[in-house]
C-alpha cells in the first residue's frame, strides 16, 4: 500500500514513515521541507498521487486561537486533495478527551479538525492519544522557576511516542474505523506526581507545589484526560521510559 504521511518529518510522523516502510509499504513524508504547504495546498496533489491512505499527524505552530484557522484550512485542503487523488482512508492523530475541554483553544481546534474529517468525503479513522512522555519537560517548564514547579493535580495517563506510532500504524493499515480509537499509557498519575517522578529521575531537587491555576491543564476538570474503559493501553511505563531515556 502507499501512504502519504502529513507531518512526516516530525516526532511522530518520521517514526510512522519508518515503521510503515519497514513493514514493506511505500510511505511518503509530506512537510514544508518536502515542498508541501498545507495552508495554501501547494504540493498536496503531487504528495497524494497514488496514495491509498493519508496519515495526518501535522500540528499547528501555535496552541492559541490561531490554531482554529490552521486546522480548519489544512483539513479542508487535505480532504479536497484526497478526494481528487482517490484516497481510500484518511487517518488523523488527535487527543484523548479533546471534545471535553472546550476552554482550551487548541482542543477546540482539534475537535473542529475531527468534525471536518467526519463530514468529509472519505472513510476515516481518528486515533486519540493521551499526552506524550516526551513533552513532560515542556509541561514542567511552563510553570516553574529555580526552586518550584507549580502544577494542578489533574489526572493524566501519558504514553510513549513510540506507542502512539504503533497505534497510528495499526489503525492506518487496517479497515477505516469511521470512528475513534482511544489509546493511553498503562498508568494514571496526577500531574503534580508525574512532575515529582520526572524531577527525581533527573536528579532535580526542585519542589513541586499543587497549584490549581497553573499552566494549560488547570482548566481541565475531572479525569477527561485519562483513558477510560474503552481505551487501548500501551505497554511502556513512564518510570521505565525515564530510565531508558537517561
Amino acid at each position: 500500500m502507499k501512504f502519504t504521511v502529513i507531518g512526516g518529518t516530525g516526532l511522530i510522523g518520521s517514526q510512522v514513515v519508518r515503521k510503515l516502510t519497514a513493514a514493506g509499504h511505500e510511505a511518503v513524508p509530506a512537510a514544508p521541507s518536502t515542498g508541501v504547504d498545507l495552508l495554501t495546498g501547494e504540493g498536496l496533489d503531487r504528495a497524494l498521487e497514488g496514495a491509498d491512505v493519508v496519515v495526518n499527524v501535522a500540528n499547528s505552530p501555535t496552541f492559541d486561537e490561531a490554531s482554529l484557522d490552521f486546522f480548519r484550512t489544512t483539513m479542508t485542503n487535505l480532504l479536497a486533495a484526497g478526494e481528487r487523488a482517490g484516497v481510500q482512508h484518511q487517518v488523523v492523530l488527535s487527543i484523548l478527551g479533546v471534545d471535553r475541554v472546550p476552554q482550551l483553544d487548541y482542543y477546540r481546534a482539534k475537535t473542529l479538525q475531527e468534525d471536518l474529517l467526519r463530514q468529509g468525503p472519505t472513510p476515516y479513522s481518528i486515533v486519540r492519544a493521551t499526552q506524550f512522555f516526551e513533552f513532560m519537560n515542556a509541561v514542567l517548564s511552563w510553570t516553574s522557576d529555580d526552586t518550584t514547579v507549580r502544577l494542578p493535580a489533574t489526572p493524566v495517563q501519558p504514553m510513549a511516542a513510540a506507542d502512539v506510532v504503533d497505534a497510528v500504524v495499526d489503525v492506518a493499515t487496517g479497515t477505516p474505523l469511521n470512528g475513534v480509537r482511544n489509546v493511553a499509557g498503562p498508568d494514571v498519575f496526577t500531574l503534580d506526581d508525574l512532575a515529582r517522578v520526572t524531577l527525581a529521575a533527573q536528579g532535580d531537587d526542585r519542589n513541586v507545589a499543587i497549584d490549581d491555576k497553573a499552566g494549560m491543564f488547570a482548566v481541565v476538570e475531572g479525569d477527561v484526560l485519562t483513558g477510560g474503559p474503552d481505551a487501548h493501553l500501551a505497554s511502556t511505563h513512564y518510570r521505565d521510559w525515564l530510565k531508558s531515556a537517561h
